[in-house]
């Protein structure tokens, strides 16, 4: 009976201390029109520790008009910071050339102790980065 109960107790402090990871997933920011100069941003956070970032652009009078650009690297969460890290051997490439090394972003969830009917979307918002357009763009989760 002792170890059933011991047993029962250790698999319930288990599940009381796992927590789904909600930082990981898909985020995505759309700017502008169709009409009007897009500017598209989309961050995958992967359960692994790794992230995916592909920026595009279409300005209709730029040149060039439409850009694309991607980066990659690894990230890792500390109280609501997310920080994000490149090597430059292995994770910056003629396709990838966003370096986001020395790169923070804040993760923005509503809180489980508010209890008004307010809606806060998940997010994460960028607060440094030496990507000076990525700074205080804020990343809605889909």
């Amino acid at each position: 009976m002792k170890i059933l109960l011991t047993y029962l107790i250790l698999i319930s402090n288990f599940t009381v201390f796992s927590q789904s990871n909600t930082v990981v997933g898909d985020y995505k920011l759309v700017l502008g029109s169709s009409e009007n100069d897009v500017f598209e941003y989309k961050m995958t956070l992967n359960q692994d520790g790794t992230f995916f970032l592909h920026y595009y652009s279409n300005i209709k009078k730029g040149i060039p008009p439409k850009v694309n650009k991607y980066g990659k690297g690894k990230w890792t969460e500390e109280n609501k910071v997310i920080s994000l890290f490149c090597d430059k051997q292995l994770d910056l490439d003629e396709k990838h050339t966003l370096n986001f090394s020395n790169s923070k972003a804040r993760f923005i969830i509503k809180s489980p102790r508010d209890k008004t009917d307010r809606i806060i979307k998940t997010r994460i918002k960028f607060l440094e980065s030496e990507i000076f357009w990525m700074k205080g763009i804020e990343l809605f989760k889909i």
